[in-house]
């Protein structure tokens, strides 16, 4: 419960020092984290390092898995189990793994067969999992959506999530505090999309670099909750570690009647709606920085290139090099124009496409679904679409759409009607762009090869990319109605609490309660956390090899290890992918111009970046083991995505920070030149290979700490094993309904019941409108 501060707090301050379990004198703490979600990506490896290290799942009642990246959205009617339906054999051994890690540690578990499997952050909130002022985190950077309950959340790599399954507690340090505020009425046809994307195109993908941004003004609190979360959704575009909005009524509304929230009118209910309402930033509260929109400034928009800070009004053109001053970005907006096969001045409505998504953990939702079904009603795709998909979000959303006949409209105009997952928007799975194929898609990120290896990618609403799958081009929604729908025209639909039927006790006895087994115990694990030593990581002392420069900006995620190569259960052998659309030609032979193809740069242990923000994207903890395989330990570059910068650490990596561009060009010099450089991390400082010094560097000093000496994180924080146990019993007396015997029926012995019922058949046009009774 929120603790007595003279100090005016943000929404951010109050739910961070609400969770802290420990602080160090540096300013580390060890954060305890409420709600755990897992997926089939991510999550391999850190099952993998708890069986090596004999360790459990510390509150297995916090933690909720699915599959999501991998799976087919093709028609699961047939569907007997995932070995047999995943076709692909890289995507179906990461799917069984989870089936058999979730079996061996007694956790939560919503499969392909399960009617309330879905995108993993739309199902948290769905199932009430996620609930305000509570601590979200996910092996994938989009974790930030939970924020839009009041929660802090956000994503983390795969060593964090074996160290959050292993003890309930994170590593970290506090955030800086940022607030977007936009008031004011949106006009027709804006919808919460063109917020996030107008807000991206202000402050740069990097506006946000160590901060949590706090998004607030009448119109935020004029959206839907299913609005809210497609804003916070993209703060991690904007290059934030999370975002976040207080909870009020409508958060509360949305909430009564989820499986995994307080019963509505019990006493939890209303003590636990008491502290929500508390949250939220007090008068006087300051932040670091402060970004003002006017909301009648946000038109329908798009991006023309490859990052989401790439974006313009639909009624503007495509810039081109000489609308740039920065060199950084003109080279970065003539490299995205040649990869976009775009010419600076076209008109954006000129831009023809090919394909039309309608899908991701941004834009999957009823209301989404239910307004681009608005925009479609009646009409007919273009004939130069030649593929038109829309994907539910869950299992639930796709029964609700077809209760209420949307599923008849899409497939009457033309569109695919598909089975919940992530499909296109990042390609892991069938659903992919070919090559140059160009793409209005209502997904998060427009990077190179995202969709699919050379494919383009215009980020755009739902009811945009519906209207441009009627013309074959971007299009203005406006100009196809009078009526467009937005989140102040048909706003607080936010979906009822419809949630897949319940066929018998056995059923809803699955869905509601964890199961626990001789690997797990109920309610608070106090004590069970398993006391074996750290396997350690290699210490990082001094560092001397050849340094391979790179001169480029916003080197995101999907550029250091796209996502074809995301398909392992391990975390070694991923150094030939490294770079991979820059080191290889479309043919797969050498791109003999790429400098990790040079001699003496095939050896490189240091790799320097002249730009800034590097490992921007992803939370996939794939890009830093990519360059580790390859051999390279240390990155130096003037600035890092909050995320990446975490996951090199864990790693037994050193991401240096050099701001100072002149002595960044001194330490690139040398490594033009092919020379040796020198980096002395006991020492703080860079020399070059007569031991000259080229610039001093800092770094925090626990994790300076922890490199030298090689320490593990998790054995470390298993050395706090009291301190978060107290914390644990103290949670449990101040909010109880995050525990999970305060939303569980019972306990129930015995493994976890993977196969689940199939999906079952609906009527359409059965519009169900009231909850379900729980």
């Amino acid at each position: 419960m929120p603790s007595v501060d003279a100090q005016p707090r943000t929404l951010y301050d109050k739910v961070f020092q609400d969770h802290v379990v420990n602080r160090e004198k540096d300013g580390t703490v060890l954060l305890y984290i409420d709600r755990h979600l897992v997926h089939e990506v991510t999550s391999p490896q850190a099952f993998e390092g708890l069986k090596n290290a004999n360790r459990k799942v510390r509150r297995p009642d916090c933690t909720l898995a699915t599959t999501d990246h991998n799976v087919p959205t093709t028609p699961r009617k047939n569907f007997k189990n995932v070995a047999d339906f995943v076709k692909e054999e890289d995507s179906r051994l990461q799917c069984v793994t989870l089936e058999d890690n979730v079996k061996d540690f007694g956790l939560t578990y919503f499969g392909l067969g399960d009617k309330n499997q879905g995108i993993v952050h739309v199902i948290g909130p769905e199932q009430g999992f996620t609930l305000p002022g509570t601590t979200v985190v996910c092996g994938d950077s989009h974790t930030s959506t939970h924020g839009a309950f009041g929660a802090l959340a956000f994503g983390i790599g795969t060593s964090e999530v074996e160290h959050v399954l292993a003890t309930q507690c994170l590593i970290t340090k506090k955030s800086k505090n940022m607030r977007i505020q936009v008031d004011g009425k949106l006009a027709p046809g804006v919808s919460s999309k063109d917020i996030i994307l107008h807000a991206i195109g202000i402050i740069g993908t990097a506006g946000g670099t160590g901060a949590v941004i706090e998004f607030c003004g009448s119109a935020i609190r004029g959206l839907s909750m299913e609005a809210r979360m497609s804003i916070c959704n993209m703060s991690i575009e904007g290059g934030a570690r999370a975002g976040m909005i207080a909870p009020d009524q409508i958060t509360f509304d949305y909430l009564k009647g989820r499986p995994l929230a307080p019963k509505p009118d019990s006493n939890e209910w209303k003590k636990a709606t008491n502290y929500w309402l508390s949250l939220r930033s007090d008068d006087g509260a300051k932040y670091d920085s402060e970004v003002f929109i006017d909301a009648k400034d946000i038109a329908p928009t798009v991006s023309w290139g490859t990052s989401p800070q790439d974006v313009v009004p639909i009624t503007g053109v495509v810039p081109g090099p000489d609308d740039f001053e920065d060199p950084n970005k003109k080279a970065s907006c003539k490299r995205a124009l040649e990869y976009m096969g775009l010419t600076a001045g076209t008109k954006m409505e000129d831009i023809q496409i090919d394909k039309v998504f309608i899908g991701s953990c941004t834009n999957s939702r009823m209301e989404d679904l239910r307004a681009a079904a608005k925009i479609v009603q009646g009409k007919k795709i273009a004939s130069n679409v030649t593929r038109a998909m829309v994907v539910p979000g869950s299992g639930n959303i796709k029964e609700q759409a077809e209760r209420e006949g949307l599923d008849k409209i899409f497939l009457d105009a033309g569109f695919e009607w598909r089975e919940a997952g992530c499909s296109m928007c990042l390609g892991m799975n069938p659903d992919i762009l070919s090559p140059r194929e160009r793409c209005a898609s209502t997904s998060n990120r427009n990077f190179e090869g995202r969709q699919g290896a050379l494919g383009r990618t215009h980020l755009v609403s739902p009811v945009m990319a519906a209207a441009a799958a009627i013309v074959g081009k971007l299009a203005d929604v406006r100009k196809l109605t009078n009526t467009a729908s937005n989140e102040k025209a048909s706003p607080k639909l936010d979906v009822t609490a419809a949630f897949a039927d319940v066929d018998s006790e056995e059923e809803l006895d699955r869905i509601m309660d964890i199961p626990t087994d001789q690997n797990t115990t109920p309610s608070n694990h106090t004590g069970t956390a398993a006391k074996s030593s750290s396997t350690g990581l290699p210490k990082f002392t001094v560092l001397r090899g050849i340094a391979a420069p790179l001169e480029k900006s916003n080197v995101d995620t999907d550029a250091i290890i796209p996502k074809q190569f995301l398909k392992t259960i391990k975390r070694t052998g991923l150094g030939a992918a490294l770079f991979h659309p820059l080191r290889y030609n479309e043919d797969g032979s050498e791109n003999e111009s790429f400098i990790l193809n040079q001699e003496p740069y095939r050896k490189s242990k240091i790799l320097v970046v002249t730009g800034p923000n590097f490992g921007c994207g992803s939370s996939r903890e794939h890009a830093p083991w990519a360059l580790l395989d390859f051999g390279i330990k240390c990155v130096i570059a003037p600035s890092y995505a909050d995320i990446f910068f975490n996951n090199t650490f864990k790693n037994g990596m050193l991401p240096l920070v050099i701001s100072d561009q002149a002595k960044l060009e001194t330490i690139a010099a040398e490594a033009k030149a092919g020379r040796e450089i020198e980096v002395d991390l006991p020492n703080q400082v860079v020399r070059d290979a007569d031991g000259k010094e080229l610039a001093s560097f800092e770094v925090e000093e626990f994790r300076k700490h922890c490199l030298v000496e090689g320490l593990d994180d998790i054995g470390l924080t298993m050395q706090l094993d009291d301190k978060i146990a107290s914390f644990e019993q103290k949670r449990t007396l101040d909010t109880p309904w995050l525990d999970g015997s305060g939303y569980l029926k019972k306990w129930r012995k015995g493994p976890v019941k993977v196969d689940a019922v199939p999906v079952p058949k609906t009527n359409r046009g059965e519009v169900k409108t009231d909850p379900v009774e729980w």
